[in-house]
């Protein structure tokens, strides 16, 4: 378990698609489990699936129940483990609330995004804030990223990841996993 204090938020609205305009992204299966896998390998307490489409919200509860209490957490255990961490909440607020009622304190709401921000935070900075055990959200946006209407509301937006050349479009899943591993991962032998 990490000794940071970090929940996580996936995003699926308000974010913005490629022409920049704001909009609902659909939930995608991959992300939920790779979210789930990733937060239990770095010990994240809580992954929010933040959705406001009802239809969305049945199919994130439908594939989290088949993991949890369904064949496939018979099945795999491992894999159940790692699902029962994830909760569907209707916006980011409802994750903030949760987080708050659990803890006794609203968390540090950070962004991540690769659009430039003034408000950037280096991971060591994070991590040297968050080693307080004050709880950290780390909210992560689909589709093209988070819309500039919940960027305005974070505490800080983390620097971007940057690649060997000019593309910089990650898979959510995989921007997720090298953050954690550079916030909370073990130091390398």
């Amino acid at each position: 378990m990490s000794p940071l204090n970090i929940y996580l938020a996936l995003v699926h609205f308000p974010v913005v698609n490629r022409d920049g305009e704001t909009i609902a992204s659909a939930v995608t299966n991959l992300d939920l489990h790779d979210l789930a896998r990733i937060g239990c390998t770095y010990g994240v307490r809580q992954c929010y699936i933040a959705t406001p489409l009802a239809d969305q919200q049945i199919l994130v509860r439908r594939i989290v129940a088949h993991w949890t209490r369904g064949f496939g957490g018979t099945r795999n255990p491992d894999r159940r483990q790692a699902m029962e961490s994830l909760r569907v909440v209707a916006t980011l607020e409802e994750a903030v609330a949760a987080v708050t009622a659990q803890e006794g304190c609203r968390p540090r709401l950070v962004a991540t995004s690769a659009r430039p921000d003034p408000r950037r935070l280096k991971v060591p900075e994070l991590r040297e804030a968050a080693a307080d055990g004050t709880p950290c959200l780390l909210i992560f946006g689909t589709a093209s990223g988070l819309a500039d209407a919940l960027l305005d509301g974070v505490d800080a937006v983390l620097e971007p990841i940057r690649g060997a050349g000019a593309y910089n479009h990650l898979p959510v899943r995989a921007a997720a996993a090298i953050i954690l591993d550079r916030l909370a991962g073990a130091p390398a032998d």
